[in-house]
């Protein structure tokens, strides 16, 4: 019997409805290969949504982003809509989504392909078969902590204000995803806080530390962020899976993509609730949007990941990591990753490649 999934399909806006379009022709192509029904239901997100019905997450969205089996999303915003009222702009999509959802989640791998090992940054001795996870809580901490704000003070000025706010139980949910992960890894944790100057993750440090006593079988260790930071780019390799919160997520899972040699290469999956959410961790790139240059690669692993966290095959997920790394092994590049002697091609080049790998 054929295996049907409902994916809501969240384009977006700059590259997002390329690198999306890319990942509809590998979802073809495994729907043909596997014996699947994909039941594909597209629906505008953040400014293109915004432009269309005048909010960047209309009901239809998110009704249909909710009856799916799993999401998959391009990417949103862009300076078009920078000087809209902040709560109409295109991210709030992202944050109503994941709020909706209850995604608190965030799993971001940061894995070197062999291929690309020179593209990096960093010496090849520092990053040759680096696998990192970093697990990001989603829904809390300051994003979307109150009171928030800009207000008036009496002497004219004004004062802007964000609040930092964390639950034992949102800690605990985010550590046992930590564990659980890493007990399919390496079995190795950082979680990273700022407990010596910030009272809110110092209780972060001493839940995760209770819920450390459930796997006693996975190493923990506590790092403080700015210290991660420069250890992300002094040792990486030192790293297994790491978890920490919403904002330090943000920033640090930016940093260890870079160590891959592209942003375009990373994908994502945010986790929790009934229904999944996958998605490059790029942005919307408007500068490059519309000429073939965008690398569709983070977008088709997102598809991998998808498969691995929402239908439950690993090997679907297997099937397509193989499929890109043979794509790099060839030469085959989009301009983020290009160097010497290889082949550049466009986002639409190299989505065919990608599917005449799995057609193999």
């Amino acid at each position: 019997m054929n295996q049907k999934y409902t994916i809501a399909l969240l384009p977006g806006d700059g590259i997002g409805p390329e690198v999306i379009k890319e990942a509809v022709k590998v979802l073809g192509s495994l729907e043909k290969s596997l014996g699947l029904e994909l039941a594909l239901n597209e629906v505008p997100v953040g400014g293109a949504a915004y432009e269309i019905e005048g909010h960047p997450l209309p009901a239809g969205t998110l009704n249909a982003a909710q009856e799916a089996d799993a999401v998959l999303l391009g990417a949103v915003g862009g300076p078009k809509w920078e000087k809209i009222d902040f709560s109409l702009r295109p991210e709030r999509a992202l944050l109503g989504l994941r709020s909706n959802l209850n995604l608190y989640a965030n799993l971001r791998p940061a894995k070197v392909f062999p291929a690309l090992v020179d593209a990096s940054s960093l010496k090849r001795e520092l990053i040759d078969n680096l696998d990192i996870m970093v697990i990001r809580e989603l829904t809390g901490g300051i994003y979307f902590g109150e009171p928030r704000g800009v207000e008036s003070l009496d002497d004219g000025t004004r004062r802007g204000f964000n609040t930092l706010v964390y639950t034992e139980e949102e800690i605990k949910r985010i550590a046992r995803v930590a564990f659980d992960v890493a007990r399919k890894r390496g079995k190795r944790v950082v979680s990273v806080d700022k407990a010596n100057v910030l009272e809110v993750t110092g209780l972060w440090r001493d839940v995760v530390t209770e819920v450390h006593e459930e796997y006693s079988d996975i190493v923990l260790e506590h790092m403080y962020v700015d210290n991660c930071a420069m250890q992300l780019v002094r040792a990486p390799k030192q790293f297994d899976v790491i978890v920490t919160t919403n904002m330090f997520g943000d920033i640090l899972s930016d940093e260890a993509s870079m160590l891959t040699g592209s942003i375009g290469m990373l994908p994502s999956a945010s986790v929790g609730g009934k229904t999944a959410m996958y998605e490059p961790i790029h942005g919307s790139a408007p500068d490059i949007a519309g000429k073939g240059l965008a690398n569709p690669l983070a977008t088709i692993l997102s598809v991998g990941m998808m498969f691995k966290y929402s239908f439950g095959r690993e090997e679907v997920n297997a099937k397509i990591e193989l499929a890109v790394e043979s794509v790099l092994d060839r030469g085959i590049r989009t301009r983020d990753i290009m160097s010497e002697e290889m082949t550049e091609v466009t986002t639409q080049q190299m989505g065919d490649e990608v599917v005449a790998e799995l057609e193999i």
